[in-house]
């Protein structure tokens, strides 16, 4: 596209603006989506009854994953639709699809009321919600890399990863103050008649109408709409099938990302019960996790434009294949608060700079014409098979290896593993897979 036809097009009047409108609509659908793994044991208790707690805890871990399961559908055909129609009217659509899912689990009464149907309708805004998350990352990443300046792509998309570690932190710390501040040992406990579990559900439902309200001022990207055609759902689906290996490759660079982000979020919670740590020095970790996290995601993103993507994926990649089971050794071995903390703040550095480099890396590797659709089933993949099964599968690897606490690590070793293979793979001869696919046309 020539400078001056794109000069004819609408620009972004504030882009400050713009990231804030975007990635508020992001911070709610990851606030509301990782409420449910936050507070996996007490959902297990209210919806999924079962002959011992750990049983109880996989199938609500279950649910979890398979509601993530549903983010590939999502983004193939949420995708599709984003990059026919545009980035702002699928925006708005994502946010009203998880704002159903989060109402439906915040008033479904418990298997006490209404037996077998509580687990079923619990899973059915799970798979609503998943549905959504399928798109919404890759549509916010895809958006903030369209109105970044020159140079600065890495470091504009970093704040879609930025604004899921506010949501983290927001509902962490109400964690934490309804355990220290309301009576009672468990979040079954009801205040005034409401279980304490389903409080950051309601918090969540009330700040749908303002940030529905901020997305629908949300504007169309210049890119979009300088580009002269828009593909049709068919023309989407058969590019994304022609680039296949871009999206596997896209996929398995991901897999880092989300395996670390989920260990350090979502399970923590779970990890810091087999580590017979206090639940409220757990959530008051991993709220300072979700600090750190925002702070290392921009650095990542911008030091990726200076240097490239490839070295920072490599090292990060590396380091956190070598230092994952010592470090759970360590922590497993006579456990507190404070080597929990210290642990958490190494893999949130490992998952901020990675991550901020990582969505840079994903946006320039697919096609600019389907990037919303190839960019979400990559990103879908690593999430939906690998990232939200982290919980289940961290779970399952303690129960299996006989209690080893630092067995979790060889997920997150495998995921390292593939991220090098990947960076190695679309950086090779310099050049990214669509570079050298460009230069071979």
């Amino acid at each position: 596209m020539s400078q001056s036809s794109s000069s004819q097009v609408p620009q972004i009047k504030s882009r400050l603006g713009a990231i804030l409108r975007a990635t508020s609509g992001n911070f709610l659908e990851q606030f509301d989506f990782f409420l449910f793994g936050f507070y996996a044991q007490d959902i297990a208790k209210a919806f999924f009854p079962a002959q011992n707690e750990t049983a109880a805890l996989l199938n609500a871990y279950g649910v979890f994953w398979l509601g993530a399961l549903m983010r590939p559908v999502g983004a193939i055909v949420l995708g599709s639709y984003i990059d026919r129609i545009g980035r702002r009217q699928g925006l708005i659509v994502t946010l009203a699809l998880m704002a159903l899912g989060t109402v439906v689990i915040a008033f479904c009464p418990g298997y006490a009321a209404i037996g077998i149907a509580a687990p079923i309708i619990v899973l059915i805004g799970r798979l609503i919600q998943g549905f959504s998350a399928g798109v919404e990352l890759g549509g916010v990443s895809v958006y903030l890399s369209e109105i970044a300046t020159p140079g600065n792509r890495g470091f504009y998309t970093s704040f879609q990863s930025s604004s899921q570690q506010v949501a983290i932190f927001v509902a962490a710390i109400i964690g934490y103050l309804l355990r220290e501040v309301m009576p009672g040992d468990t979040f079954l406990d009801a205040i005034g008649g409401i279980a304490k579990w389903r409080i950051p559900f309601f918090v969540g439902c009330l700040i749908i109408p303002v940030i529905f309200m901020l997305r629908r001022s949300l504007e169309e990207t210049p890119a979009f709409l300088a580009m002269k055609k828009h593909p049709t759902p068919s023309e989407v689906f058969a590019s994304a099938i022609e680039n296949w290996r871009i999206v596997i490759l896209g996929m398995m660079i991901a897999v880092l990302t989300t395996t670390t982000f989920y260990f350090i979020t979502v399970y923590a919670p779970g990890f810091g019960k087999e580590l017979h740590l206090s639940a409220s020095g757990t959530l008051l970790v991993t709220l300072l996790v979700a600090v750190t996290n925002f702070i290392w995601n921009p650095v990542g993103g911008a030091v990726s434009d200076r240097i490239g993507r490839k070295p920072v994926l490599l090292a990060i990649a590396g380091l956190s294949f070598v230092t994952a089971y010592p470090a759970l050794s360590w922590l497993s071995h006579e456990p507190t608060l404070g080597k929990l903390l210290a642990v958490q703040m190494m893999f949130s550095f490992y998952f901020g700079v990675y991550s901020g480099t990582m969505l840079g890396c994903l946006v320039e590797i697919v096609p600019a014409h389907v990037r919303t659709t190839c960019f979400s089933i990559a990103f879908a993949l690593a999430a939906g098979i690998f990232g939200t099964s982290t919980p289940f599968v961290a779970t399952k690897l303690i129960a299996m290896t006989g209690q080893d606490k630092a067995s979790p690590a060889y997920w997150l070793m495998f995921g390292a593993a593939l991220g090098i293979i990947a960076a190695l793979l679309v950086y090779r001869g310099g050049r990214t897979i669509a570079q050298r696919e460009t230069v071979a046309a």
